[in-house]
Protein backbone atom coordinates (compact mmCIF):
# COMPACT_ATOMS: atom_id res chain seq x y z
CA UNK A 1 0.00 0.00 0.00
CA UNK A 2 1.39 3.41 -0.99
CA UNK A 3 2.16 6.07 1.56
CA UNK A 4 0.76 9.53 0.84
CA UNK A 5 2.02 12.85 2.15
CA UNK A 6 -0.59 14.93 3.98
CA UNK A 7 -1.83 17.30 2.74
CA UNK A 8 -1.68 16.61 -1.00
CA UNK A 9 -3.75 15.72 -4.05
CA UNK A 10 -2.54 12.11 -3.76
CA UNK A 11 -3.64 11.89 -0.12
CA UNK A 12 -7.02 13.36 -1.02
CA UNK A 13 -7.55 10.77 -3.80
CA UNK A 14 -6.56 7.95 -1.44
CA UNK A 15 -9.03 9.33 1.10
CA UNK A 16 -11.83 9.14 -1.48
CA UNK A 17 -10.97 5.47 -2.08
CA UNK A 18 -10.91 4.78 1.68
CA UNK A 19 -14.32 6.41 2.09
CA UNK A 20 -15.85 4.42 -0.74
CA UNK A 21 -14.32 1.19 0.60
CA UNK A 22 -15.91 1.76 4.03
CA UNK A 23 -19.34 0.05 4.22
CA UNK A 24 -20.02 1.74 7.57
CA UNK A 25 -19.61 5.16 5.95
CA UNK A 26 -21.98 4.13 3.14
CA UNK A 27 -24.61 3.28 5.74
CA UNK A 28 -24.01 6.25 8.07
CA UNK A 29 -23.92 8.77 5.23
CA UNK A 30 -26.79 7.38 3.15
CA UNK A 31 -29.09 10.28 4.07
CA UNK A 32 -26.52 13.04 3.45
CA UNK A 33 -27.83 15.24 0.62
CA UNK A 34 -26.56 18.55 1.96
CA UNK A 35 -23.68 19.17 -0.45
CA UNK A 36 -19.93 19.06 -0.60
CA UNK A 37 -17.70 19.45 2.44
CA UNK A 38 -14.40 21.35 2.40
CA UNK A 39 -11.70 20.67 4.95
CA UNK A 40 -9.42 23.70 4.96
CA UNK A 41 -5.80 23.40 6.07
CA UNK A 42 -4.51 26.80 7.14
CA UNK A 43 -1.26 28.04 5.59
CA UNK A 44 1.85 26.61 7.23
CA UNK A 45 5.09 27.30 5.32
CA UNK A 46 7.03 24.96 7.64
CA UNK A 47 5.31 22.00 5.94
CA UNK A 48 5.21 23.50 2.44
CA UNK A 49 1.65 24.83 2.58
CA UNK A 50 2.20 28.43 1.50
CA UNK A 51 -1.48 29.44 1.44
CA UNK A 52 -4.73 28.04 2.82
CA UNK A 53 -5.56 24.84 0.95
CA UNK A 54 -8.57 22.53 1.09
CA UNK A 55 -9.74 19.01 0.46
CA UNK A 56 -13.11 19.28 -1.22
CA UNK A 57 -15.25 16.16 -0.80
CA UNK A 58 -18.30 15.74 -3.00
CA UNK A 59 -20.18 13.40 -0.66
CA UNK A 60 -23.74 12.34 -1.37
CA UNK A 61 -25.84 9.54 0.10
CA UNK A 62 -22.92 7.59 1.52
CA UNK A 63 -20.68 7.88 -1.54
CA UNK A 64 -17.74 10.18 -2.16
CA UNK A 65 -18.30 11.05 -5.80
CA UNK A 66 -15.13 13.10 -6.21
CA UNK A 67 -12.38 14.88 -4.33
CA UNK A 68 -10.11 17.82 -5.09
CA UNK A 69 -7.13 19.36 -3.36
CA UNK A 70 -7.33 23.04 -4.21
CA UNK A 71 -7.02 26.62 -3.09
CA UNK A 72 -9.18 27.21 -0.03
CA UNK A 73 -10.94 30.22 -1.55
CA UNK A 74 -12.28 28.13 -4.41
CA UNK A 75 -13.29 25.34 -2.03
CA UNK A 76 -15.11 27.80 0.23
CA UNK A 77 -17.16 28.96 -2.76
CA UNK A 78 -18.01 25.44 -3.96
CA UNK A 79 -18.72 23.70 -0.64
CA UNK A 80 -21.94 23.77 1.34
CA UNK A 81 -19.97 23.08 4.54
CA UNK A 82 -16.48 24.34 5.37
CA UNK A 83 -14.41 23.16 8.34
CA UNK A 84 -11.13 24.97 9.00
CA UNK A 85 -8.12 24.18 11.15
CA UNK A 86 -4.36 24.22 11.19
CA UNK A 87 -2.20 21.32 10.07
CA UNK A 88 -1.54 20.01 13.60
CA UNK A 89 -5.27 19.86 14.36
CA UNK A 90 -5.99 17.91 11.14
CA UNK A 91 -3.14 15.56 12.01
CA UNK A 92 -4.85 14.88 15.35
CA UNK A 93 -8.10 14.12 13.51
CA UNK A 94 -6.48 11.71 11.04
CA UNK A 95 -4.64 9.91 13.82
CA UNK A 96 -7.95 9.48 15.69
CA UNK A 97 -6.86 11.61 18.65
CA UNK A 98 -9.50 14.32 18.18
CA UNK A 99 -13.26 13.82 18.02
CA UNK A 100 -14.50 16.08 15.23
CA UNK A 101 -17.92 16.74 16.73
CA UNK A 102 -16.49 17.81 20.09
CA UNK A 103 -13.81 19.80 18.31
CA UNK A 104 -16.42 21.75 16.32
CA UNK A 105 -18.44 22.37 19.48
CA UNK A 106 -15.37 23.76 21.28
CA UNK A 107 -13.89 25.69 18.34
CA UNK A 108 -10.83 23.49 17.87
CA UNK A 109 -12.23 22.86 14.38
CA UNK A 110 -14.10 25.86 13.00
CA UNK A 111 -17.26 25.39 10.98
CA UNK A 112 -17.12 28.55 8.87
CA UNK A 113 -19.87 27.67 6.41
CA UNK A 114 -22.94 25.50 6.90
CA UNK A 115 -25.13 24.83 9.90
CA UNK A 116 -23.80 23.03 12.97
CA UNK A 117 -27.19 21.42 13.76
CA UNK A 118 -27.10 19.73 10.35
CA UNK A 119 -23.60 18.41 11.03
CA UNK A 120 -24.67 17.15 14.46
CA UNK A 121 -27.39 15.00 12.89
CA UNK A 122 -24.62 13.08 11.11
CA UNK A 123 -22.30 12.26 14.01
CA UNK A 124 -21.93 8.61 12.92
CA UNK A 125 -21.13 9.69 9.39
CA UNK A 126 -18.46 12.08 10.73
CA UNK A 127 -16.94 9.27 12.78
CA UNK A 128 -16.73 7.09 9.69
CA UNK A 129 -15.13 9.94 7.74
CA UNK A 130 -12.41 10.04 10.41
CA UNK A 131 -12.01 6.25 10.50
CA UNK A 132 -11.62 6.26 6.73
CA UNK A 133 -8.94 8.97 6.96
CA UNK A 134 -7.09 6.79 9.45
CA UNK A 135 -6.98 3.98 6.87
CA UNK A 136 -4.95 6.09 4.44
CA UNK A 137 -1.25 5.32 4.79
CA UNK A 138 -0.07 8.81 5.70
CA UNK A 139 3.29 10.55 5.87
CA UNK A 140 3.17 13.69 7.99
CA UNK A 141 5.89 16.29 7.29
CA UNK A 142 6.49 16.78 10.99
Amino acid sequence: MAVHRFPSEQWTRAYKDALNDNPYYAKAGKDWTHGAVAMVIKADPSIGVERDMAMLLDVHQGVCRSTSYLDAGTAREQAAFVIEAGYDRWKEVIEGRLDTTKAMMTGRLKLTKGRLPTMLRYVNSSKQLVKSAGRVQTEFPR
